[in-house]
């Protein structure tokens, strides 16, 4: 009897080891589709260890399809919802605004980090700016434009979408957009459409 109690406490200490590791760090994720947001546009909130599992959790909980192709490389996502890559368009990631220069499940996540998962398109130049939006006082928003390296810059000339109105960012990417009820989105031709914002 003794010695059942030590396997199942041994074995159930196990399991809360392993289970704590695997959950990983509380970090946010969204995924932006080729034409809409798939997943958070206000950024939800999972436990996660790496990129990768940071977008299957998110799949869970927004149940869609996600596909991932193993290379020589490792693991890649080729596809999210009904858009696959192809040829210079595809799916990659940031965290903090920043794309890692390693494989999405390589890279470690901490606590607070930002993921995000996106349909880009490359040039010569790299892939699209990412926005994102953050509120500054009542009802006004400051937008910003990542590169791939998570070089910030305003997004001057952003376009804010609330209620069915329009507005467009100030060269030092602000803009106050008056009494709203509905989420704020900011939008740049070329660019990654940023999150959502009350």
């Amino acid at each position: 009897m003794a010695r059942r109690l030590i396997v199942l406490v041994t074995v159930i200490g196990l399991v809360l080891t392993l289970a704590a590791t695997a959950f990983g760090a509380s970090v946010t994720v969204r995924v932006e589709g080729k034409t809409q947001s798939i997943f958070g546009s206000m950024p939800i909130k999972v436990e996660a260890s790496n990129a990768m599992v940071a977008l299957d959790a998110a799949s869970i909980f927004g149940e869609f399809y996600v596909q991932v192709t193993q290379s020589s490389f490792g693991p890649y996502v080729s596809q999210i919802g009904r858009y696959p890559g192809a040829g210079a368009s595809g799916w990659v990631f940031k965290v903090n605004g920043a794309s890692p220069p390693v494989g999405a499940d390589q890279v470690t996540l901490k606590d607070g980090d930002e993921v995000l998962w996106y349909y880009a398109t490359f040039s010569d130049t790299g892939g699209p700016a990412t926005l994102a939006l953050k509120a500054t006082s009542k009802n006004c928003y400051s937008v910003t434009a990542f590169d791939d390296a998570g070089k910030a810059a305003p997004a001057a000339g952003a376009q804010l979408r609330v209620d069915g109105r329009r507005f467009k960012a100030s060269g030092a990417g602000k803009v106050c957009v008056g009494r709203h009820v509905g989420l704020v989105r900011a939008y740049a031709v070329g660019a990654v459409r940023s999150n959502a914002v009350k």
